[in-house]
């Protein structure tokens, strides 16, 4: 194996595995991993991240988004079969209480905490998580209505569903949620802080 490395000095050698000591042969292939252009390794084969600085960039997005949330997909389409994305969302972003009818969701918190609710079909708490505090990770039903609010701001989540991506329609939603950006949305929210299971939303 021939490996391209860079000297502080920048300049540039090789070496040949075969011919060096096996610590050189191991700094060899890390920095050929370390290099994305490299042509042993093709671009699908390298990690996906999220680093911290992204998480900042991400939750500066939201903080000036209308709806106070951005996101990020890992995913590289909006058909893929598992979408995988990071949500911001500030305290003020609200999630209408909604189904899926072709997949589970699994949530778990990067920053902050979020308090996810399913109900059932009259608007009753089956369930309650606090995402961030008592609770690592949720998966919540397929056909289940549930609806996530953050607690602090520059929250982030993690969401992972079955794809492809599918916008919402009317049907998705809860008939006795409100829609966005009404009084009742705004109640429904401070609400949904302190509602616990068997607590029904009277709009």
């Amino acid at each position: 194996m021939q490996c391209e490395v860079e000297k502080p000095a920048k300049r540039r050698v090789f070496l040949w595995a075969g011919e060096v000591s096996r610590f050189a042969t191991l700094l060899c292939i890390a920095t050929a991993a370390s290099r994305r252009e490299h042509p042993l390794i093709p671009h699908n084969k390298l990690m996906k991240t999220l680093t911290f600085a992204a998480l900042d960039a991400l939750t500066e997005q939201a903080t000036q988004s209308p709806r106070a949330r951005m996101n990020q997909n890992l995913h590289e389409s909006l058909d893929d079969s598992i979408q995988r994305l990071a949500i911001a969302m500030e305290p003020s972003t609200y999630i209408r209480p909604h189904l899926h009818h072709h997949t589970w969701e699994l949530l778990t918190a990067l920053r902050g905490r979020f308090v996810v609710l399913t109900f059932d079909a009259d608007g009753v708490v089956i369930d309650r998580k606090v995402l961030g505090e008592d609770t690592s990770v949720i998966e919540s039903p397929i056909k289940t209505h549930h609806t996530v609010l953050s607690l602090d701001p520059g929250a982030v989540i993690f969401e992972v569903k079955h794809g492809p991506y599918r916008p919402f329609v009317e049907a998705d939603y809860a008939d006795w949620s409100a829609p966005a950006d009404t009084p009742e949305a705004a109640a429904f929210m401070e609400w949904v802080k302190t509602a616990q299971v068997g607590d029904r939303w009277a709009a």
